[in-house]
This record gives C-alpha cells, structure tokens and sequence, in this order.
C-alpha cells in the first residue's frame, strides 16, 4: 500500500482505530520510561508486588514519580495527538486506544480513549478505590507524607497506572479488542509493539480484515504483516496521513 493509498482509505473509512505508544508522547518531550535516559535506565524499577509488601518500595516509587510529574503535568499535546482528534471530529475514529498514562489524548480533545495503562493524573486507593488527583498526592509526599494512604480507609494509595505485575484493566481491555475486531484502520503511533497484551492488538485488527498501518521511529516485530509502515516523525507523517495539510 503507498502512502496515497493509505490516505485514500483514511479518507472513506468511518471504523478508524487508533492505537498509540511512548513514541508520540516524546514529541511533547515527555521521555520514554525505556529510553537510555529514561526513567529505568537511572532508577530501580518498583514492581506492584514490591509496592504494595514493602514501605521501603512504595517510599522509592513515589520518590520518583514525584520527580517526573512535573515534566508529565507541564507536557502539551503536539500535531499528532491533534490528528487524532481531526480523526475523530471528522466521525472517522472509532476508538483511540493508548498506552500512555500522560492523558495528552484527552487533553488534545479526544473523547473515547482508551487507557490500557491508566493515567498518571490520579491516584487510586488499592483497597476501596477512592481517588485523588496527583497533584494532591504529590503535595503530600512533598509535606513529609513519602507514602502516602488513603484518608478515607487507611487502604494504599497508588497512582492509577498499571505497574508491572499488576493486573490489566479488564473493561478498558474488552473494550480494546472489540474496536480491533470492528475496525477498517488500524493505526499505529510512536509504538515499539514489544509489550504484551498490548502489542497483540494490531494482529488482532489485522485478523480481523483491517489495514494495518504503522508509524514509528524505529522497526518493530509487527512490520511484516503491516499494510504500510513509516519510519517518520508523527507530527509531520500523520497530519498528512489523515489529510490535515
């Protein structure tokens, strides 16, 4: 498929899935967790059962997320979130499916977004499932509370994102593999497609008889069975994909 193609079909689909990784977030200078400047690279990574058996763990994890907040609060959508919304305003999109926890989909304009890893922007009680907003949770580290609990049961706060042994959030799944089962376009942003369930879905769309069309910086495992790949820059690549300029 050419990229005349691709615009072709954008243009006539009404069933366009979005799906969306680190990569279009570091356009808005987000780093990537993975990167070799990335969070990992210079911290310990704090597992979710780590966090919720030791006081010591949770003390280092909200140390570091209270570091990076203020790059991830301060961060502004760029043209490629706002080529989704175009995608979406345009009646084209039926889902935006994400990976990332930064919420710069919604704050961009899009309204039916899929967080397969939550979002950043609160924090969820563990126990009873209250939730404040990080920036409170944050100022309560800063006072001299390093883990913080939840005022109404005592229970442990965590900021809602889905760390690494923790369970997958069922609804926001199910709702994900319908749209790849019910799409035309399955369009890949700044995705690596290594991490696992998520990196299942565009097979899935692809099975399923949508076109499969990636754009990322680098390769990935997903490229030989893709319709169209573009090693590119979102910003510039998808605004034209989807016919903005």
């Amino acid at each position: 498929m050419t990229f005349e193609q691709a615009t072709e079909l954008i243009a006539k689909s009404s069933r366009v899935v979005g799906f969306t990784g680190a990569g279009i977030s570091t356009e808005s200078g987000i780093p990537d967790f993975r990167s070799p400047n990335g969070v990992w690279a210079n911290n310990r990574m704090i597992e979710y059962g780590e966090f919720v058996s030791s006081r010591a763990g949770r003390v280092e994890y909200w140390r570091q997320k209270v570091a990076m907040w203020p790059e991830m609060r301060d961060a502004q959508p760029n043209a490629g979130h706002q080529a989704f919304v175009e995608l979406e305003q345009q009646g084209r999109l039926r889902a935006m499916i994400t990976q990332n926890i930064d919420g710069l989909h919604q704050r961009a304009g899009n309204k039916n977004v899929i967080e397969l890893h939550g979002t950043t922007a609160e924090c969820e009680c563990l126990t009873c499932g209250a939730r404040i907003s990080m920036d409170e949770a944050v100022a309560r580290v800063k006072s001299g509370d390093p883990a913080p609990e939840c005022d109404a049961c005592g229970g442990l706060l965590k900021p809602a994102t889905i760390s690494f042994g923790q369970s997958m959030p069922a609804l926001a799944m199910q709702a994900a593999v319908e749209a790849c089962q019910d799409c035309d376009v399955f369009l890949v942003a700044g995705s690596s497609l290594m991490v696992y369930p998520a990196a299942s879905l565009p097979e899935l769309a692809k099975q399923s008889g949508a076109a499969l069309i990636i754009i990322n910086r680098t390769p990935t495992p997903m490229d030989g069975i893709a319709d169209l790949v573009l090693n590119e820059e979102i910003g510039k690549a998808l605004p034209k994909l989807v016919g903005m300029n």
